[in-house]
């Protein structure tokens, strides 16, 4: 699933494509007004998606300036194709996984080991495929040992959002998500974060894409989100 949002464009501004994770969504609608209104000889225009298809965007030339990952395994790739410029790839956020329910569910689910139990019978989570969010879940399971009994009762989203509606929709009985995406609904509860050690940090590198023409300007939005600005509204939506 891809979300685009654009900007109003006037002559002679420079226009800004990023690619960011959808878990950023409603984060960076936030920073992208105040960037514009803050350098208005600048558009930006972000799309979201899963961090493997944007990765896959960018490995097919479609135009870049900025990818923003939800895991440090697409922007790794990226480097090793050479097509990001490397000394520009940083870790600019992390984040947590958890465990949601639909809220006033009388499932009584309460920790990550019990969706290998009777009480789920259809957990939702990304697709381990191309969704970061959906790899640490598979990670964390796998850890418990208990990946093969959860992997019967998945179904799995395009991206986090996809798993988010399920869960408040009812469609699943939980679903697993990053914190950042729980705290956007008052449809869903937080029934358990990821048990520590049971997954890798979940770092969000950031950086320019090598065949940008806007370089300069693509430096000085990324060190925008580097800013204590930008990271104290970051930190608002729970990164």
């Amino acid at each position: 699933m891809m979300i685009t949002g654009c900007g109003k464009a006037s002559s002679g501004n420079t226009e800004l494509t990023v690619l960011a994770a959808a878990s950023l969504t409603d984060v960076c609608g936030e920073l992208e007004e105040m960037y514009e209104k803050e350098h208005p000889e600048t558009q930006l225009t972000f799309s979201y998606g899963s961090s493997g298809a944007l990765q896959a965007q960018i490995e097919e030339g479609a135009p870049a300036d900025l990818f923003i990952s939800a895991s440090t395994k697409q922007m790794d790739a990226l480097e090793k194709e050479d097509l990001m410029k490397a000394d520009s790839v940083t870790e600019l956020l992390e984040n947590r996984l958890v465990l949601i329910v639909p809220r006033g569910s009388d499932k009584e689910i309460s920790s990550f080991e019990d969706v290998g139990t009777d009480k789920v019978g259809m957990v939702a989570m990304g697709d381990p495929d191309s969704v970061p969010a959906g790899q640490y879940a598979e990670e964390v399971f796998t850890s418990l040992g208990i990946y093969g009994t959860v992997k019967d009762k998945v179904n799995y989203g395009s991206d986090v959002r996809a798993v988010l509606t399920w869960v408040e929709e009812g469609e699943a009985d939980c679903g697993v998500v990053y914190a950042t995406d729980a705290y956007t609904s008052d449809k869903v509860e937080i029934a358990a974060q990821a048990p520590d050690g049971s997954c890798r940090r979940i770092i969000y590198p950031a950086g320019i894409v090598k065949s940008t023409a806007n370089e300069s300007a693509a430096e000085e939005f990324l060190d925008y989100l580097k800013s204590d600005k930008a990271m104290k509204v970051f930190e608002r939506y729970g990164f």
